[in-house]
């Protein structure tokens, strides 16, 4: 879990700092140069995760940690490039950064699949970014309060993470594979070549639409709450300061990491599939909650954002450490869980980069709060009848009987 973490949250150094400044007046192309470079580098995270569903699927263990260290380490180069070459030129950098960066977690995955104990592994890993994205926003605020301009501080943000990763890659590598417990418990997993994958996709295919369309609008508000959080606080009427980030996210980890990691209990795997698929739809129903709440100011705008982040990353985390981890435990057909993940992601930031370059034809994109809350009403809505609907139909397609003994 440890390793899984470090590992992670290193990434997130190399990738989101340039997040945590405005870029006030500067422009690119007609556009503010921070929605330039958000949509740039999520365009080519996307790319990335079409990329990763072959690579991540057919990706043999042994070479795992040599891909991590190629990604990470080229993605910082291209961060120099961005500090180097002037603006607006400098933006092709940050493309490719987010094409590097994109199969980092399908990899660092890969390592934790398969096992007893995936979901509270996972839960560390997936608390990582959770947590790396408020902390990499600090650590950004901080250099730029220290002298560093806003072209150089991603670069020097991702050199001070860059040490602490070897170390986590070399204890990646010393984690041993799933034994043979793990195997019975959870299936063994293989590679997965084209056949494979479509066949396996065939065969679920309603009931991992709906979970791939609920992902793709939980994408778009959790990257749009991520990428635009100082607008966002400020529209709130909150100044921002390095530690805020931090601090809001930390009480989203802790709570994310408590329930998904109790879904690591259940020995039953279709039981863990539906209770988690209903904890999905609990989560995304806090979202209208915590919007009526903060328009009779039931709540304080700090307490909004932690709430709408837990809301958000409840039903984020659960698809990566639940739900396609309990199907592919409950299903006959054998494969991985970096299949299911890739094409979840891809479809989630295709989404996230055709709402960049439309955000400005929507209505109240000079207001980002107000963008901000419109969706979370649209995702709470949708997101729950998504999610509602591929309960109904695993429930029918497994004929699940519930045990007497649910728990270890």
């Amino acid at each position: 879990m440890v390793a899984a973490f470090g590992a992670y949250f290193c990434m997130y150094g190399i990738r989101k700092p340039f997040t945590s400044t405005s870029y006030d007046g500067m422009q690119a192309f007609g556009m503010d140069l921070k929605s330039v470079l958000v949509i740039v580098q999520v365009i080519g995270y996307m790319l990335s995760k079409f990329i990763g569903i072959k690579v991540i699927a057919e990706m043999p263990p042994q070479k795992r940690v040599r891909g991590i260290l190629f990604l990470t380490s080229v993605a910082l180069l291209c961060l120099l490039g961005f500090a180097i070459v002037p603006i607006p030129y400098s933006i092709v950098f940050l493309f490719g950064n987010g094409l590097m960066l994109g199969m980092v977690f399908g990899l660092v995955l890969g390592f934790l699949e398969g096992r007893r104990m995936t979901e509270l592994l996972a839960a560390g890993l997936c608390a990582s970014f959770i947590l790396a994205d408020g902390v990499t926003k600090s650590v950004g605020a901080w250099l730029i309060e220290g002298g560093i301009t806003e072209t150089w501080m991603p670069f020097c943000a991702g050199a001070l993470f860059m040490a602490p990763l070897l170390l986590f890659l070399w204890m990646l590598q010393c984690i041993p594979l799933p034994d043979l417990d793990d195997q019975k418990e959870r299936q063994e997993r293989v590679l997965m070549n084209g056949v494979d994958r479509r066949r396996y996709f065939m065969h679920y295919a309603p009931g991992l639409l709906a979970i791939i369309f609920a992902y793709l609008l939980i994408t778009l508000i959790r990257s749009l709450r991520g990428d635009f959080a100082p607008e966002i606080w400020k529209g709130l009427g909150v100044e921002t300061t390095p530690e805020l980030f931090s601090t809001s996210e930390m009480w989203i980890a802790l709570g994310i990491m408590i329930c998904s990691g109790f879904f690591s209990l259940y020995r039953n795997n279709r039981l863990a599939l539906f209770h988690a698929l209903m904890a999905c739809i609990l989560g995304l129903g806090l979202l209208p909650a915590n919007l009526l709440a903060l328009h009779y100011q039931w709540i304080s705008p700090y307490w909004f954002m932690v709430l709408i982040g837990l809301g958000l990353y409840l039903p984020y985390v659960l698809v990566h450490t639940t739900l396609f981890e309990r199907i592919m435990a409950v299903t006959p057909d054998k494969g991985n869980i970096g299949y299911l993940m890739y094409l979840a992601d891809s479809m989630g930031y295709l989404g996230y980069v055709v709402l960049m370059l439309l955000k400005n034809k929507l209505p109240g994109p000079e207001d980002p709060l107000a963008f901000f809350e419109m969706l979370c009403w649209l995702v709470g809505m949708l997101g729950v009848s998504a999610f509602g609907l591929a309960l109904c139909y695993f429930y029918l397609k497994l004929k699940v009987k519930v045990p007497s003994k649910l728990f270890t």
